[in-house]
């Protein structure tokens, strides 16, 4: 059967176009694949355009290698996707396999680059990155932050040395701004939640989680509310001064605390 040179321009505008949708969609699915090198884990989808049965995913070995049909093994660590793409259109070339072929390469899944979470999480370790994985996914995997013990604003440490702040609070609260991209070799880290302890005529005496906005009245009610014979008007406040001594302050209600106060409620006066 002839195929018209109409046909065959359709043909090959059609090929074209397919192959800029595909590569607008690798750089939508990972913005940093230009620089992105290739490591052992690593999933590639392969597609070589007009001959459906050379495409196919493929992972790249601990080896650093992928096994392609025709050509066989191709060592890929170190490169870039496009530099893949390169790679794998000589080799169809040079084999006789195929006189002018259109090949994409998109990552999968990026098993070779690590993020770590470390600190108060369920889970902490390391993880593999996703595709465009945000803090919200590295949180999930590490199993959350651990309740009662970890702070509100955790540290996103990039691999560069650069620090981000992340508000844990305003992210559980859907701030996209707080849900900032990983990268390989970054680490968030989630201290521990700065602590203050209520001791004298309380319920239940004790350290616990100094939550932002904590005031004396809230000290108390976190640990089960006065005794019968407690009185919020005899509270004295111990803390330590930037040389580390111990001060005494007579506390009010209103009057916030800070990290490693100690909360002492006497009892009232008769």
């Amino acid at each position: 059967m002839l195929i018209s040179p109409m046909a065959r321009r359709f043909a090959s505008t059609l090929s074209a176009v397919l192959l800029m949708i595909c590569s607008m969609l690798s750089s939508a699915s990972f913005a940093a694949d230009s620089d992105y090198r290739l490591g052992p884990g690593d999933l590639l989808r392969v597609n070589v355009f007009g001959s459906p049965e050379l495409s196919g995913e493929v992972r790249v070995s601990e080896s650093g290698n992928i096994t392609y049909p025709l050509i066989g093994q191709a060592q890929v660590t170190g490169k870039s996707p496009a530099q893949v793409e390169a790679q794998l259109v000589s080799a169809f070339v040079e084999g006789g396999y195929l006189k002018q072929p259109q090949v994409s390469v998109l990552v999968v899944e990026y098993r070779s680059q690590k993020v770590s979470v470390m600190g108060h999480v369920s889970k902490p370790g390391q993880y593999s990155l996703q595709s465009s994985s945000r803090v919200l996914d590295l949180l999930a995997e590490a199993g959350g932050p651990v309740n009662g013990e970890a702070a509100d604003v955790a540290t996103l440490m990039r691999k560069d040395g650069s620090k981000t702040p992340v508000d844990l609070s305003a992210l559980f609260m859907g701030d996209p701004a707080q849900n900032h991209e990983v990268a390989g070799g970054d680490t968030l880290y989630v201290p521990r939640a700065p602590q203050f302890y209520v001791y004298g005529e309380v319920q239940r005496p004790g350290m616990y989680k100094l939550e932002r906005g904590m005031t004396v009245s809230r000290a108390i009610s976190a640990g089960g509310g006065l005794t019968t014979r407690g009185s919020e008007r005899r509270v004295v406040i111990k803390r330590k001064d930037k040389d580390g001594k111990e001060q005494h302050y007579s506390a009010k209600g209103p009057d916030l605390l800070q990290a490693d106060d100690v909360l002492m409620v006497k009892e009232g006066l008769f």
